[in-house]
């Protein structure tokens, strides 16, 4: 069935545009008005001589799906097709199925354009590579490694696990962040009010006596009046400041350093430690699980690692067992890795298991993260309180110098 893409006016005036799957144009504008929208333009996509969509068809089409799946969308989609290919359904019904199913115009643009190519004859996987801001690397490589095994429905539903495991800790970090979010933004705004509101009506009576101030109170003056006047010079300072260390990090080699310095932090540098060593592991293990051989499951791998050093120290790795040493081993002389971790792949390597034993190394990396996650939201919490209590005692106390020496002032 041909693909058509359209530009067409939702009911409340809005325009869209994506791909819809039909017999003709007549009935493409009619599956438009099914859906309330008015159609304002329906072409069929372009054909190469061989059937496969032509290069520039493919760029226009690919122009609709900038940017990436959040972990909760592609969790779903997943899930949806896992469950529909492990109930035997074939792919391109599946796809179909997705497509119908979600609400979102972006994703069923998405899941009609995946079906369009493996009707023409792509696999699944280079489907997905079409698109490859949406599927990730590991997504593609997992799925390429099933089609070749004959066990996509059993891939497909790691990748599902997999995915939803990753939504679960990103939902879990967000909401324990949450509270001592709300703590700093209100505890800021109270001392932004203070300095622009309340000191300066409180201290200009003193002020007007034409005596010296205590020097706390001049200062403070100082501060409140440089913020009530300049307050914007400082966002634009801020947000340079952010634009510039995000540029720089941008640089491999300040990004290396900056990496090996997270590493070096007391407790940031094991929570950072952690989480690439849980994503290194559970990549590892599906790819391995999935048929992927060691050598390209690691080269897919050290893509998922992001903090540089390890990243590199993953590379490395592969060039050993490349030359015929043991992933242990390897890993073991990088320094970087935990030696739980490391102890459970060289038992995986012994025993055969290598894949098993990737998976419950990855667990315990992740029940490690989690705990220190809570550690580290357990000291952030009272220290936010303290220092917002230790600014506001300051201002409070610079406040009343003055009138602690009234005497001397009248």
């Amino acid at each position: 069935m041909p693909a058509y893409s359209y530009r067409a006016m939702s009911a409340n005036g809005k325009e869209q545009s994506g791909l819809i799957e039909a017999d003709a144009a007549r009935q493409a504008r009619q599956l438009l008005r099914d859906r309330g929208l008015m159609p304002i333009e329906v072409s069929e996509t372009e054909q190469s001589p061989d059937g496969k969509a032509s290069h520039s068809a493919r760029t226009a089409e690919n122009s609709s799906f900038r940017g990436r799946l959040s972990n909760a969308d592609l969790a779903l989609l997943t899930r949806q097709i896992a469950t529909l290919t492990a109930a035997s359904t074939p792919l391109a019904e599946t796809l179909k199925i997705v497509s119908d199913q979600t609400e979102k115009p972006r994703h069923r643009a998405l899941m009609i354009a995946v079906r369009s190519r493996v009707l023409e004859g792509y696999t699944f996987a280079d489907a997905l590579g079409e698109y490859p801001q949406a599927f990730p690397e590991l997504y593609r490589a997992t799925v390429s490694a099933g089609e070749n095994s004959g066990t996509l429905d059993g891939v497909l539903e790691q990748l599902a696990d997999y995915t939803e495991e990753a939504q679960a800790i990103q939902t879990t970090v967000k909401k324990a962040l949450l509270y001592p979010s709300i703590i700093a933004f209100v505890a800021f705004a109270i001392v932004l009010f203070l300095m622009i509101y309340v000191v300066p009506n409180v201290v200009d009576v003193f002020a007007q006596q034409q005596r010296e101030l205590p020097q706390p109170t001049q200062i403070l003056l100082a501060v409140s009046s440089f913020t009530a006047n300049y307050w914007w010079m400082v966002a634009i300072a801020v947000g340079i400041a952010v634009f510039v260390s995000r540029r720089l990090l941008r640089v491999d080699a300040i990004r290396m350093r900056w990496d090996r310095f997270i590493l070096r932090l007391p407790l940031v540098g094991r929570l950072a430690r952690a989480s690439n060593a849980a994503s290194f592991a559970r990549t590892l293990a599906i790819l391995t699980s999935s048929g992927v051989p060691l050598l390209n499951a690691m080269a897919v791998t050290s893509q998922v690692v992001i903090n540089r050093p390890m990243r590199a120290a993953v590379a490395h790795c592969a060039e050993r067992v490349r030359e015929g040493g043991g992933l242990s081993a390897a890993l073991q002389k990088t320094g970087l890795f935990p030696p739980m971790l490391l102890h459970m792949i060289a038992s995986g390597e012994a025993s055969g298991a290598l894949a098993d034993m990737l998976e419950r190394g990855s667990r315990t990396q992740e029940r490690e993260l989690n705990s220190l996650v809570s550690t580290l939201l357990v000291i952030l919490e009272p220290a936010i309180i303290v220092v917002m209590a230790v600014i506001v005692m300051a201002i409070v106390i610079a406040m009343m110098l003055p009138m602690l020496r009234m005497n001397e002032l009248v």
